[in-house]
């Protein structure tokens, strides 16, 4: 690593085009694997599901599509509402003397 000045230097263009190609190169590496032993996984019995089988597979699939739907309409909903802004003190007015109050009501 390079310091100059108690700083390290940046990263050199060409260095982080080779990490970035790397990290793609892993990432393809993972997901050919992921396809191959499931491909090994569906293919190596020779059992059948049953209707019921499929019926829950459906539903399993349905019920995470609505919920993955929802909780995004959600985010969008609050998002547009303000909800997501940063918390602001409001402070209340101050009393006036006159009216007899000390403090707040």
């Amino acid at each position: 690593m390079n310091v100059t000045g108690g700083q390290p230097a940046p990263p050199k263009a060409q260095d982080s085009k080779l990490a970035r190609w790397l990290v793609v190169a892993v990432l393809c590496a993972i997901l050919v694997a992921a396809c191959v032993l499931g491909y090994l996984g569906w293919t190596s019995t020779d059992t059948s599901v049953p209707a019921s089988g499929y019926v829950a597979l459906v539903l399993g699939v349905v019920f995470s599509l609505v919920v993955g739907v929802g909780l995004m309409a959600l985010v969008f909903y609050s998002s547009r509402k303000g909800y997501d802004e940063p918390v602001v003190l409001i402070r209340e007015p101050e009393s006036d003397p006159d009216d007899g109050h000390s403090g707040p009501r």
